[in-house]
């Protein structure tokens, strides 16, 4: 799964996307209804087959085109329309440009086409593939035993997918919870699985994009009650799990190609990695490195600009897992290579 691009200097940065999979009833629509309501600061492009499944606060619409729906917190939510590649093409020349795309696949689709669709000559430098991520509802995901080519389909899913929410988790229990991780662990190695209810997952996880600040904890909501802690039938429910956070920062330069090969082998405890690098091979421009799953891109763009160079990364794990020891090892093996390599 893993993406390297090497060069990118000329006009605004790639816009980043999302691909949503996951069967009927998983949770995606619970899902996006959160990012299209949410405070999280960001121009967000949800583009979805149907409108008619959003729930948007009509309090929240703040104008109607043609299949646009624009919201206060300035994200739009947009019907797909048969020609995909037109679809994006449209969202991301609006006069305000989105800052991220989540596209929502219907249920019974196979990701794969739709991934292969941002291969297009039209998008490659305007978007960037930024995760597949698939929601699976812990309960039910062993449904209708009687179907075989349902199960083939989900595997199908969670196959294409660098990273799985396990949707439910409270009503499934942690036997349940346990069998489908079991189940996943026979058919795949190395899945990154955010266990979840009401689809409460950190926008740091889903949407990489912004404020990483280490410095405050990242949860799923803020504690306490408020009107995201219930669900459609008023019923109250936890804000969710605590998220564990680690940084690394340093002043010397980094090899680009360990840390390359070192991404590719990120610890699956980490859900998301992010950072502005320095690096020895081009110690003039800042390199972006993204880990998102299973899938790593690193890409070099301006120069420093007069800012002083440095290297400054967040990970994201689940509760308790990150193993801080490790991580800093890893990097600091990055930053011995640079040093060995820029005074050759």
């Amino acid at each position: 799964m893993d993406h390297i691009d090497h060069d990118l200097t000329t006009g605004p940065p790639p816009i980043p996307v999302t691909i949503l999979t996951g069967f009927l009833g998983a949770g995606k629509t619970t899902l996006l209804n959160r990012i299209l309501q949410g405070d999280h600061g960001l121009r967000v492009a949800v583009l979805v087959n149907d409108f008619g499944s959003i729930n948007i606060d009509a309090e929240l619409v703040v104008g109607v085109e043609n299949n646009v729906i624009s919201l206060a917190n300035g994200c739009i939510c947009c019907t797909l329309r048969d020609d995909l590649v037109q679809t994006i093409m449209e969202t991301i020349n609006r006069p305000e440009q989105p800052e991220y795309i989540l596209l929502e696949a219907s249920g019974v689709a196979d990701p794969v086409g739709i991934a292969m669709t941002f291969n297009s000559p039209n998008l490659r430098d305007r978007i960037r593939l930024d995760s597949i991520t698939c929601v699976v509802d812990a309960e039910q995901v062993f449904a209708h035993p009687e179907y075989p080519q349902l199960m083939d389909l989900k595997l199908r899913q969670i196959a294409c997918a660098d990273m799985m929410i396990l949707n439910k988790v409270d009503l499934a229990g942690p036997e349940q919870v346990s069998k489908v991780r079991n189940w996943i662990d026979d058919h795949f190695n190395n899945i990154r699985i955010v266990e979840t209810n009401y689809c409460h997952v950190p926008y740091e996880i889903l949407m990489g994009v912004g404020r990483f600040d280490p410095a405050r904890t990242v949860t799923t909501e803020a504690a306490g009650t408020n009107d995201d802690d219930h669900d459609e039938h008023g019923r109250e429910h936890s804000p969710g799990q605590l998220f564990s956070t680690w940084s690394y920062e340093t002043d010397r330069p980094l090899s680009l190609e360990v840390l390359r090969e070192m991404a590719r082998k990120f610890p699956g405890s980490i859900f998301r990695c992010k950072g502005i690098v320095y690096t020895s091979d081009a110690p003039e421009r800042r390199a972006v490195l993204q880990v998102v799953g299973r899938r790593a891109d690193i890409t070099l763009l301006d120069e420093w600009n007069g800012s002083q160079p440095g290297t400054r990364i967040v990970a994201i794990g689940a509760p308790g897992s990150i193993d801080t020891a490790d991580l800093r090892r890893r990097f600091d093996a990055c930053v011995i290579a640079g040093l060995e390599s820029s005074t050759c």
